[in-house]
């Protein structure tokens, strides 16, 4: 079955946690997150978000082996279903994340990845006088999409770089609105197919990463109200020859489930 609820749901509603005008081209929130910010908060709002994005973890890979995330669901509270948007395939997907925009809104309807020229949640965070930070592997489509923005970008030619930045960043705590994004399950997925041994330990590697993050916040960014979420783009399906792929009108393809925390501040 199809989930019911777009992607392009989520980008007002990150904003919406935070207080600040939506992307001018975004959908309505999704009522789910922002009612869950609410009941946590008490009405009041997240000073910090920081978004894990690992690339291609279908929802029925989660059903089908929850325990290989474990390490997020056991640190998460709200489960998000979402149909994710066509083609579902990354830069169209992380497009549509970070502009609340559909494909042919935001400009990208192939695999391709130009900079995105519509209005984001980059450009919503630095109006409303937010510092956002985005941590990638140079070369993917979330170190292409969103630049040429006045914001701190961090680009690596490797996954370990990345999360090495990131934690950094989580300690120095200067950034509103982190996005950090790893491309492992996604990469593995395509060689060696989605329920591979080699995949799903990439999976686990994400879950892994996730936990570390979610601790590290948990200690060092007690006296902030944070929106934690854990949230890909896309699902995937096994092709001939034991290999994975994406890009589908099918339910393998754009059925994802994000993951949601807030953890609200303890120091007085």
């Amino acid at each position: 079955m199809r989930n019911a609820t777009s992607l392009d749901t989520l980008c007002a509603a990150l904003c919406y946690a935070l207080g600040i005008e939506p992307p001018k081209e975004s959908a309505a929130p999704n009522a789910d997150l922002c009612a869950y910010i609410d009941s946590q908060l008490n009405g009041k709002k997240a000073d910090r978000i920081f978004m894990y994005n690992p690339d291609a973890v279908a929802q029925w890979i989660f059903q089908k082996y929850p325990h290989f995330l474990a390490e997020v669901t056991n640190r998460t509270e709200l489960q998000l279903p979402l149909c994710t948007v066509m083609p579902s395939v990354t830069p169209v997907c992380f497009g549509t994340m970070y502009t609340g925009a559909q494909p042919a809104v935001h400009g990208i309807r192939e695999y391709a990845k130009p900079v995105i020229r519509i209005d984001t949640i980059f450009d919503a965070l630095l109006r409303a006088g937010k510092k956002p930070a985005l941590v990638s592997t140079a070369k993917d489509s979330m170190g292409n999409i969103y630049l040429e923005r006045n914001m701190d970008y961090y680009l690596y030619d490797s996954i370990e770089k990345v999360n090495a930045k990131a934690a950094q960043l989580i300690l120095e705590d200067k950034h509103d609105f982190i996005c950090v994004y790893n491309g492992n399950y996604d990469t593995c997925m395509h060689k060696t197919g989605p329920e591979s041994v080699d995949s799903l330990g990439e999976l686990r590697t994400n879950a892994k990463a996730f936990g570390m993050y979610y601790e590290m916040i948990a200690e060092h960014w007690a006296h902030h109200n944070t929106l934690m979420g854990f949230a890909m783009d896309h699902g995937c399906h096994e092709i001939d020859g034991d290999c994975g792929s994406h890009g589908l009108d099918t339910d393998e393809d754009l059925n994802i489930t994000h993951f949601y925390k807030v953890l609200p501040k303890t120091d007085a």
